[in-house]
């Protein structure tokens, strides 16, 4: 089948059941970046356990720069294959320690990147320890484990490892347990529901999370988290900041849908870049943070600090 020719080429698990609709909504924020810029990127299509074809279709377009894939899984496949591939915008993340191929960078909306800002942070507004509560999903050690590990790096001592249990009985006991410890912080490695469930129970204590609470709750239900501070991305915190006036906003009512497009929209810029010339260095203000190009070729994220302060969502005051 002819291939239509293109320097910037996007492929996405467009024919995935699973990933189908988070791939449409990143192809949304893409082309709506693209038509601002005026530009005509090529998107391609796959479905599961397709991705090396896609690829092979993106090079025979004779792509300056390919975006994709979306899925780590996908991303494993064609780190794998050893293609020969020109530089490429992965929007997703290897295991920990796997290096990258020499033309592969990262673009991911991992929560390991809030966890570490949310850790440099408590650092600088002078907290000495840190009380983390975790849930035991995968998502939540991870998140856990990033924050633990700046922490560490930030000189922190070693956090204290609280188990997050809904039961009354524990909740009432975790209340005990932090009150024993001189802590000057607690991290909530847990959903909106478990960290509104546990926040009562924390008292005073300055309280950090990640993006994942803010899911649009009620705003009666979003006063159980008071002065709860997470970090999130400019397009959902800050929707009226001047460089977004040109970008449709679609009414996804759902935040992941949201992120996936926020994050299509900064994959544009950064391959409008690298298909003139893959940069050494590259920084910016984008729909999902402040993006830096850092020496391992990752794109680290920097969302802002924000807070819930009666039922509503407001900056934290900056340093």
């Amino acid at each position: 089948m002819p291939v239509e020719s293109a320097s910037i080429v996007l492929v996405l698990p467009l024919g995935s059941p699973a990933f189908g609709r988070a791939a449409e909504a990143v192809q949304a924020g893409f082309l709506a970046a693209a038509q601002a810029a005026k530009a005509k990127p090529l998107v391609i299509g796959h479905g599961d356990g397709d991705v090396l074809a896609g690829f092979s279709r993106a090079k025979d377009a004779g792509a300056r720069v390919i975006v994709g894939p979306l899925i780590r899984d996908d991303m494993k496949t064609v780190v794998d294959a050893g293609l020969d591939l020109p530089p490429t915008i992965a929007l997703n993340q290897l295991d920990e320690g796997v290096p990258l191929p020499t033309r592969m960078y990262t673009l991911s909306l991992t929560i390991d990147n809030e966890a570490r800002q949310l850790a440099r942070r408590a650092r600088d507004d002078g907290a000495m320890n840190v009380a983390v509560i975790a849930s035991e999903t995968p998502r939540h050690q991870r998140f856990a484990s990033a924050f633990n590990a700046e922490w560490l790096l930030a000189g922190g001592t070693a956090p204290v490892m609280l188990r997050f249990d809904p039961s009354p009985e524990r909740l009432r006991l975790l209340r005990r347990d932090l009150a024993k410890l001189p802590q000057a912080a607690v991290l909530l490695a847990l959903d909106a529901a478990d960290a509104a469930l546990a926040k009562p129970y924390i008292g005073k204590i300055v309280s950090y999370t990640s993006s994942q609470v803010n899911e649009r709750r009620p705003p009666d239900t979003l006063r159980d988290l008071d002065d709860v501070r997470f970090i999130d991305m400019p397009w959902l915190v800050e929707p009226d900041t001047a460089v977004f006036t040109d970008l449709p906003r679609p009414d996804y009512r759902n935040a992941t849908l949201d992120r996936l497009y926020a994050l299509g929209i900064d994959a544009f810029h950064i391959a409008r870049v690298f298909a003139e010339r893959a940069p050494d260095k590259l920084e910016f203000d984008g729909a999902t943070g402040r993006i830096t190009l850092d020496a391992t070729r990752q794109f680290v994220r920097e969302g802002r600090l924000m807070q819930f302060q009666a039922g509503a969502i407001v900056p934290v005051n900056p340093r």
